[in-house]
């Protein structure tokens, strides 16, 4: 979610920057605000039926909240063309939740999908041990610290201008140094909080895939969620994460390339695209809520519920519209035949 400055010698437009982010991250925010609270809500009311997925769920849902909450000031900041209103230390504090969502999503996920493998590939060895929920506990609080860890070096970096008119998320262009040894803490960090657990991620649920269409005596539920949530959670790494981690480290690099006075119309078009990608990356707070559908049937039910309700209200509306339009008419009617 970086901001990046142009040098003088390679202008790039930013309308589209503008109208595009503002209105992702509104929709994200609405969307994400919603769900996760939701789905926060239901799992509090189920403790329970808690299993170790659910701890995992729990922390994801957290680290979503902790992002969305900052997308209003974000909302403002591209409507204006840029312009931050909210103070130099709540600029870094909000650059920094982008990055602490996705490590910690990424990390959350990768959870989850060994959590699946082991109860799928190896069923006997770990019977009995997703009740205890001792361990998933201790394994969510090396995650963040881990998350941490990785993180907090962005909150450092991140700058503002003195006047507060700007929020990068990176350093600036000025200091070419800087520039550099951030491009380099961003490769790392692309291969240990994204690369080696989308490799994680990728093997597990191949192995799981694989088991569910040899087994012939899984119950067919089980198969079907564990199918559904293979499907999502690979989704969030090729939707949201994957072009994210490839165009970010790309713009670092047309950043250094127009250090050096290269300036191409297709650097200018990775740059839109670097954009479009920003968007995609937010938009995992959104989806990261349609795991509660497959992993609590709970949650599903009461959704379907209110999908039904809030249905019934529209269609009810619709009726008194139409039902005091028609009574109008006639009165009008009236009123005009008695003239």
């Amino acid at each position: 979610m970086e901001n990046s400055t142009n040098s003088s010698s390679c202008t790039i437009n930013k309308e589209f920057t503008f109208r595009y982010l503002s209105s992702v991250y509104l929709v994200v925010f609405l969307v994400g605000l919603f769900a996760n609270i939701f789905g926060l809500r239901n799992l509090r009311t189920n403790r329970k039926k808690w299993t170790s997925l659910n701890v995992f769920m729990l922390n994801l849902g957290i680290a979503d909240l902790l992002y969305v909450i900052t997308l209003p000031f974000f909302v403002s900041y591209y409507l204006k063309g840029e312009v931050w209103l909210f103070g130099h230390g709540f600029c870094r504090l909000a650059r920094c939740l982008f990055h602490v969502n996705m490590y910690s999503s990424i990390s959350f996920l990768t959870c989850i999908s060994v959590q699946r493998y082991l109860g799928i590939v190896h069923p006997m060895k770990m019977m009995g041990t997703f009740q205890n929920l001792r361990p998933s506990v201790y394994i969510s609080v090396l995650m963040w610290i881990w998350v941490v860890i990785q993180v907090i070096p962005s909150f450092f970096i991140s700058e503002s201008d003195p006047n507060n008119a700007h929020c990068h998320d990176s350093t600036s262009n000025d200091n070419l140094k800087k520039l550099e040894y951030y491009t380099l803490y961003t490769m790392i960090l692309t291969v240990t909080g994204f690369f080696i657990p989308f490799l994680i991620n990728v093997v597990c649920y191949a192995r799981v895939l694989s088991v569910l269409r040899r087994n012939k005596n899984i119950d067919p539920i089980l198969k079907r969620k564990s199918i559904k949530l293979v499907a999502i959670a690979l989704s969030l790494f090729f939707i949201c994460f994957f072009p994210f981690y490839i165009l970010r480290n790309f713009n670092l690099f047309s950043r250094l390339w127009q250090k050096s006075g290269t300036c191409s119309p297709s650097l200018k078009s990775a740059y839109i695209v670097y954009q479009v990608t920003r968007g995609l990356a937010s938009m995992n707070s959104a989806i990261n809520p349609m795991l509660y559908f497959v992993t609590n049937e709970t949650f599903a039910m009461k959704f379907r519920r209110i999908r039904r309700s809030t249905l019934r209200a529209f269609v009810f509306l619709g009726r008194n519209r139409d039902i005091n339009l028609t009574w109008n008419t006639e009165l009008k009617m009236i009123s005009e035949s008695e003239a």
